[in-house]
Order: C-alpha cells, then sequence, then structure tokens
C-alpha cells in the first residue's frame, strides 16, 4: 500500500521572515574564504543574543522549524547543522529571546554537529544525523 507524504505546513509569515533573515545572514557566513574564519564568525554572532533573556522552548523549537523549512531555492549548496543552528539562535534573537550555539562531537561514529540549547538544557536538532543511537557530546555552548 502507498502512503502519501504530505510536506509540512509553512510557518506563518512572522517567523518565515525572521527565519529568511537568519538563514541569508547565516549562509553569508558560509561564503567566507577559511574554515577559521567562518567558525570564528558564527560564535562571534551567536554571542550576540547573549544579553537577551531566555527563550521558551517552544518558540525555540518553532524558529528551528521555520529554519527548516524556510531554506532558500537560490542557494544551491548543501546547508550544513552549523548554518541551521545559528539561523536558529539568529531567527530567536529577531523576538527578542536568546537560546545557545552547541558545538559537539561523537566518537563512534566519529562525527561534528551542531545544534541549539535552550536555558533549561532542552536541546533541538541534536535528534539529526543519528543523534537517538549515538548521542551527541557537547564540546562549546556559546554563553
Amino acid at each position: 500500500m502507498t502512503q502519501m507524504i504530505h510536506a509540512p505546513e509553512p510557518p506563518p509569515w512572522p517567523w518565515r521572515l525572521r527565519a529568511s533573515l537568519a538563514m541569508t545572514a547565516a549562509l553569508t557566513l558560509k561564503l567566507l574564504p577559511r574554515d577559521r574564519w567562518r567558525t570564528r564568525a558564527r560564535l562571534a554572532l551567536a554571542r550576540t543574543a547573549s544579553s537577551l533573556p531566555a527563550a521558551h522552548p517552544g518558540d525555540v523549537r518553532q524558529a528551528y522549524e521555520a529554519v527548516v523549512a524556510c531554506q532558500p531555492s537560490w542557494w544551491r549548496g548543501q546547508i550544513d547543522c552549523k548554518e541551521r543552528a545559528v539561523a536558529t539562535v539568529l531567527a530567536t534573537a529577531l523576538t527578542g529571546r536568546r537560546c545557545h550555539l552547541v558545538l559537539g562531537a561523537r566518537a563512534l561514529p566519529a562525527a561534528f554537529h551542531a545544534w541549539v540549547m535552550t536555558a533549561d538544557g532542552t536541546a533541538i536538532g541534536a535528534e539529526e544525523a543519528g543523534g537517538q543511537d549515538h548521542p551527541w557530546t557537547p564540546v562549546y555552548t556559546t554563553p
């Protein structure tokens, strides 16, 4: 029997606008020539929201889903977890709240990953790339 798969419903327009602006900023950083510069720029951009009050986990989840749903068609390259995580931090910051960018790794199979975390410790985006089977260990968390 064939099962119909429906596309997710697009987020409301305020979230789409925030997610589109944040994704554009995150993808602009990907154009920097050196990986070291890109990483420093991502961390600096994520730290700009550190003085804002903490966001509710539901709002951060909604920002993450909006970022995933609003990936631009004009970008022909791959959009990695780092860009989605930075865009989620920026989209949340555009609401006047903050969440934390987390860079992590795991040993077996060896891999790196980026996700966001709320102030109460809720990880959002960590379930990507086999996060349930082989959990990620946080290496760096922005303040």
